[in-house]
């Protein structure tokens, strides 16, 4: 590729993905720091001048400090995908759902100690405690659209709304333990978690 031809790519590229690529360094930069100095040490400016760039490019892309802690939350901690086939019974989205737990740890694995710190740093700091509840809260929401979407014909286990939150449990504190003693939760252990889901159906579905 020519000069002029990298100068007019360059030219023609979004604007949207210039201030994304913005974020993830900013992001990126921020984590380092927060490894380094820990998250009560690590300031607005001194994540700015870790990017290499001004305070401006950091007060353009996040309100706060507690909102550039949320985003950082929520873009280094792999969400878990399931494959889930059409038609199947709910025994068989569970295990399709522990398939894709399982599949996530390495990724999870690596970021896990970051998200330990930052449950620790939230749990002392009440406004970022609600912007968690908030996140988790819209969370559950889709969650449970999603349960209820997928339900077969015997419908879920019990509420919707209960389940997800049942699940979001059920599967962080699988992975931690996992994380913190691998050779007590082997991957049957996930498996028999989520088929026990699938178990029995109780009137609560109903209500």
């Amino acid at each position: 590729m020519t000069a002029n031809a990298t100068i007019e790519s360059a030219r023609r590229r979004p604007k949207g993905d210039k201030r994304e690529r913005t974020r993830a360094a900013l992001l990126k930069a921020a984590r380092e720091l927060i490894r380094e100095k820990g998250y009560e040490r690590t300031t607005l400016q001194d994540v700015a001048q870790r990017a290499g760039m001004t305070s401006g490019a950091i007060y353009g892309n996040f309100k706060n400090r507690d909102d550039l802690f949320m985003a950082l939350a929520t873009s280094y901690w792999p969400p878990i995908k399931p494959v889930i086939r059409r038609g199947s019974t709910f025994a068989e989205k569970m295990r399709a759902l522990s398939d894709a737990t399982i599949a996530a740890i390495p990724d999870r694995r690596d970021a896990a100690v970051g998200r330990l710190k930052g449950m620790a740093h939230t749990l002392n700091h009440e406004e970022l405690r609600a912007q968690v509840r908030e996140h988790t809260a819209a969370s559950f929401e889709r969650g449970a659209a999603w349960l209820d979407a997928v339900a077969d014909d015997d419908g879920l286990p019990m509420p919707a709304a209960m389940l997800v939150v049942v699940i979001h449990a059920m599967t962080e504190g699988l992975l931690f333990q996992r994380f913190l003693t691998p050779e007590l939760v082997p991957d049957s252990v996930i498996h028999a978690a989520f088929a026990a889901l699938a178990l029995e159906r109780t009137p609560a579905a109903d209500a």
